[in-house]
């Protein structure tokens, strides 16, 4: 049977937070700042955003791994944190984050006019994060009240191994009945996610403004200058250089005329994977 090169994306593999919900992606960082105070520990903000977009079980070992969280743990408990005072945490964590995530579900500014330019091209919709299966129901329940209902979700907890990972958005792939990771797209907000998509083979998009790396509401946003955005895009550009993004954009809002590019990218017989 000859293989044929796919000549259009099938399918765009969306995360959640910071993505398609929760400007900012403040739902899960927040709760991670509660988890570890409920332990007589403080972490600040930026130090919970640090590894956002892995799993959560993940995340947390990697903030106790930090020197600085893993000597204030020290100093409270007299040793450093191992895998069950991560599990513990964890524990802590997931029915706070169940219970907050709620507060933090609003659709992205653009982001349903986006999915309807998606589904006009044919594209069916897939989607992951990093959010376990308890979590996601509650996520996915509240968007599909506001409008958005993918074809397919994957939570951290549903592979063996969460982003960076290619699992979650393979597990699409397959759901899915896709027949070419080249003729799919992911799109993230965060560097693990970036890396997801590009070891699933896929291409890869990511967010500057709506998620982790800026961490800013959708007014505050507003709020910035031109000025201070050029700035803004120059520093979170660098900080997504590592993960080798195909594509870079300030929100959901920008991914269609993108999709129009790979489209013809794709006619001309390029491969994600080749650059």
């Amino acid at each position: 049977m000859h293989y044929q090169h796919p000549d259009r994306l099938h399918a765009a593999i969306l995360d959640w937070a910071g993505t398609v919900v929760d400007f900012g992606s403040f739902a899960p960082t927040r709760i991670f700042v509660e988890a570890f105070a409920s332990f007589d520990i403080e972490i600040s903000l930026d130090e919970a955003r640090g590894p956002m977009g892995m799993g959560k079980w993940d995340h947390i070992r990697t903030l106790c791994n930090l020197p600085a969280i893993a000597e204030r743990y020290q100093r409270r408990f007299g040793r450093l944190p191992s895998d069950e005072d991560v599990t513990a945490i964890y524990e802590r964590f997931m029915p706070l984050q169940i219970a907050k995530v709620g507060e933090h579900s609003a659709l992205i500014p653009g982001a349903l006019a986006c999915i309807a330019a998606l589904r006009e091209r044919g594209l069916k919709l897939g989607s992951c994060s990093g959010y376990p299966r308890q979590v996601m129901d509650k996520v996915v329940e509240l968007a599909a009240a506001n409008g958005y209902s993918p074809d397919h979700v994957v939570a951290t907890d549903e592979v063996p191994k969460g982003r960076p990972s290619p699992a979650q958005a393979l597990a699409n792939v397959v759901a899915l009945c896709l027949d070419d990771v080249a003729a799919c797209v992911k799109v993230d907000d965060t560097e693990p996610g970036i890396l997801e998509g590009r070891s699933a083979g896929m291409w890869t998009v990511a967010l500057r403004f709506s998620g982790n790396f800026l961490g800013l509401d959708w007014a505050q946003y507003q709020a910035l200058t031109p000025a201070q955005r050029e700035a803004e895009r120059t520093r979170i550009d660098a900080l997504f250089a590592p993960s080798r993004p195909h594509y870079l954009i300030d929100t959901l809002a920008e991914l269609p005329p993108v999709i129009d590019a790979i489209n013809a990218r794709l006619a001309r017989g390029e491969s994600p994977q080749a650059c």
